[in-house]
């Protein structure tokens, strides 16, 4: 039994950190990178899908990105969903590309982008530290129930104490990558 629940919150922190570095593969820094635009949704007929499933999307140089509709009558949809995307790009059509030129970020726009990935690295510090506490919660319930000992549930409460400390100092070597690649000029 606390075996299962350390191993569903081992497994629920790690995907805290997924969910942390998926997030910060959209803050964009000087580089282009596909998975920019992973997150804008293009009106397929009638349906939200993402641009990567009706676009090929490359890198084509140090700073542009090449949007490549599989679909002719699809490139004006692109190029909109792009605009409207709150990236602040602004896209460029020739024939049936859609080049996206990535303007350089400002110093200050840098430390902006630094303060959303704290931000986000602190959500995912208080994901982890709700998923301790509601499995400190589970082995409290079965201390009362007694179905484990005090020692075990103390045991048990360390080792979920270890997997968190573990899982913050994740997220804070992922923060601290981000951040140093954001600072690059």
């Amino acid at each position: 039994m606390i075996e299962e629940i350390l191993a569903d919150a081992e497994t629920r922190m790690g995907k805290s950190v997924d969910a942390l570095q998926s997030e910060l593969v959209k803050i964009r820094t000087g580089r282009p990178h596909p998975s920019l635009l992973d997150q804008i949704m293009v009106d397929y007929y009638g349906t939200d899908t993402p641009i990567n499933q009706v676009a090929n999307v490359t890198v084509e140089d140090s700073r542009t990105l090449a949007v490549a509709p599989w679909e002719k009558q699809m490139v004006a949809v692109v190029e909109k969903a792009i605009l409207n995307s709150g990236l602040g790009l602004n896209p460029a059509t020739a024939g049936n590309l859609i080049r996206i030129p990535m303007p350089p970020l400002t110093e200050e726009r840098r430390r902006e982008l630094v303060k959303v990935v704290k931000n986000e690295g602190e959500n995912a510090k208080i994901a982890i530290r709700n998923i301790r506490r509601d499995a400190n919660s589970d082995f409290k319930d079965l201390l009362k129930d007694k179905e484990i000992s005090e020692d075990e549930s103390h045991q048990a409460e360390d080792n979920v104490q270890k997997h968190t400390d573990k899982f913050v100092a994740d997220v804070d070597r992922v923060i601290a990558a981000k951040e140093k690649e954001l600072m690059e000029v």
